[in-house]
């Protein structure tokens, strides 16, 4: 999350990936570095021990989260 906060401040569109079991570690991070409500990506917890076509399910619903994510910031701009 502190990357992504920290792209946007330089001007760059970015988002962060997380797991649902931190969201809300995440939007208390987005918070305390000055971007409250910053949209981020949520997929399944966990990631360790995911066999190939489980990580690849949670692959593209991050692509899909992201473009969607990216896509609204740049209509924003």
């Amino acid at each position: 999350m502190h990357d992504a906060v920290s792209a946007e401040k330089a001007g760059i569109a970015a988002t962060a990936i997380i797991t649902d079991r931190f969201v809300q570690t995440a939007q208390a991070m987005a918070e305390v570095t000055g971007m409250p409500g910053y949209p981020f990506v949520v997929i399944a917890h966990p990631i360790a021990n995911n066999d190939d076509a489980v990580l690849r399910v949670k692959a593209q619903e991050a692509v899909q989260q992201c473009l969607t994510i990216l896509q609204a910031q740049e209509l924003d701009d």
